[in-house]
């Protein structure tokens, strides 16, 4: 995976279809790095109409399965063996950056790390993350 039309590719092709709900678009693609935009939709939102957690969760997840996707070259089978996600501020009405890095690649195990920022470029949320190659 090397362009940013194969990254979109995967997002339709192996996420389940409520992750595919999410409208995630794919912005950049480098080796082991992605960048996603996660549009605004108020069936995201939580009272008070700020992002839900777990839309956020779900975008980091989804946003390092690509960055490893890019480590490797293409897809390969893999599980999240650790997710971890600091909610800094609240985010409401507006879209966010996902931007997910491979820290750490292994033969069997990458580590990685994730910023959501909204269009102000402040961080929203900060994840650690740990995937194992299958």
């Amino acid at each position: 995976m090397t362009t940013i039309d194969d990254a979109q590719a995967m997002l339709a092709e192996l996420f389940a279809p409520w992750v595919q709900d999410l409208g995630l678009r794919v912005t950049a693609v480098a080796p082991g790095e992605v960048t996603l935009v996660l549009p605004f939709d108020a069936r995201l939102a939580r009272v008070g109409g700020t992002v839900c957690g777990q839309a956020m969760m779900a975008a980091a997840d989804t946003a390092m399965v690509l960055a490893v996707s890019a480590q490797l070259g293409g897809f390969r089978p893999m599980t999240t063996v650790s997710l971890t996600q600091s909610f800094m501020r609240p985010v409401s009405g507006t879209d966010l950056t996902v931007l997910a890095r491979v820290l750490k690649p292994g033969r069997t195990l990458m580590f990685g790390e994730v910023e959501l920022a909204g269009p102000d470029g402040k961080l929203a949320a900060h994840a650690t993350t740990t995937y194992a190659l299958v």
